[in-house]
């Protein structure tokens, strides 16, 4: 792994008191109905029981920690998102008491943007995609002399990684799932796991998952360098991202056993499964891992598998499609 991502004891031990001050550990279950279906346990981790719904909040939350210490002049910053991270964003900005503007595309979740309005942020909307939202949002910060988020970082790495050492110390050695599967965004969870995976010595082999309707990380995978891709997705916003971060890509070709893609159809499938097996509400990129086991289940037969229901902040109309039998 690249050594801008590997972390220290002391610097995981201050991520882990940085989150507790505000998210409990999350719990995790190996769920009855899951077993049943895949024939194997199947360790969820519910990154959905946090207090914004998703994973993304305990790096925003490093993130701001080691902003303020360190340019503590910062008073504004700007970020871009589809949801979770700019959820992150508001909920941290406000803790450290700065402004906040967060830029999404057209048409991103209705339910996500009001979350982000909820928490203060100025929310703007531009461009049809990730990226070109992105690329207004640096814009802004140069024009605005704001601080620009990412969306990949090593210190939103160090904060997402503290669910992944709880993951992996609640097994003992040798016990941990055969295989984990990892949904790809922009990169952070699955940087994440790998860290925690080294930091506490688990055995467990990472799959990255990524959307079939939006293939850069796959792409990037197999030809060992970024490729852009197009996206199309409807259902799987968390994983729509374009074009792959050099840095993220240089861990997955490193850590990564595979990287595997799943359909809307697929996606939809596994969060009507997990509604009726668990009852917890997932997002289409929250229910991606368990697409991926699904699809994966002849891999490590009778094997523990693992994967973390990385959000629930899914549109309600949309919800009720899928419950409909609708794929996006």
């Amino acid at each position: 792994m690249p050594a801008s991502m590997t972390f220290s004891r002391d610097e995981v031990e201050a991520a882990r008191a940085t989150v507790a001050a505000v998210v409990p550990a999350t719990p995790q279950f190996a769920w009855p109905l899951l077993q049943a279906r895949l024939g194997r346990p199947v360790w969820v981790k519910h990154e959905n029981h946090t207090p914004v719904g998703a994973f993304k909040l305990r790096g925003g939350l490093t993130y701001f920690e080691t902003l303020a210490r360190e340019q503590p002049g910062v008073r504004g910053v700007v970020s871009a998102t589809r949801g979770n991270h700019g959820q992150s964003v508001g909920f941290a900005a406000r803790r450290h008491g700065l402004a906040a503007t967060v830029v999404v595309p057209r048409g991103n979740s209705v339910e996500k943007n009001a979350a982000m309005r909820a928490l203060g942020v100025e929310l703007l909307e531009h461009g049809d995609d990730f990226q070109e939202a992105r690329e207004h949002a640096i814009a802004l910060a140069q024009r605005q002399s704001l601080h620009m988020v990412p969306s990949f970082h090593r210190e939103l790495v160090r904060g997402v990684m503290t669910y992944w050492v709880e993951f992996f110390e609640s097994f003992a050695r040798g016990e941990a799932p055969a295989v984990v599967y990892v949904p790809v965004g922009q990169g952070s969870g699955f940087c994440a796991a790998a860290a925690a995976r080294a930091y506490t010595g688990a055995g467990s082999k990472l799959v990255g998952v990524v959307s079939s309707h939006a293939t850069t990380y796959l792409d990037s995978f197999r030809a060992g360098r970024v490729v852009e891709a197009p996206v199309t997705t409807r259902l799987a916003d968390g994983m729509a991202c374009r074009i792959a971060d050099q840095d993220a890509l240089e861990v997955v070709l490193r850590e990564a056993e595979d990287i595997v893609a799943v359909s809307d159809a697929e996606v939809a499938e596994a969060m009507r499964l997990l509604f009726a097996a668990t009852h917890n509400v997932a997002e289409g990129a929250g229910a991606a891992g368990l697409a991926a086991a699904i699809q994966q289940r002849d891999r490590a037969p009778r094997q523990p598998m693992g994967f973390a229901l990385t959000g629930g902040n899914v549109d309600s109309d949309v919800f009720a499609r899928v419950l409909a039998g609708a794929a996006a």
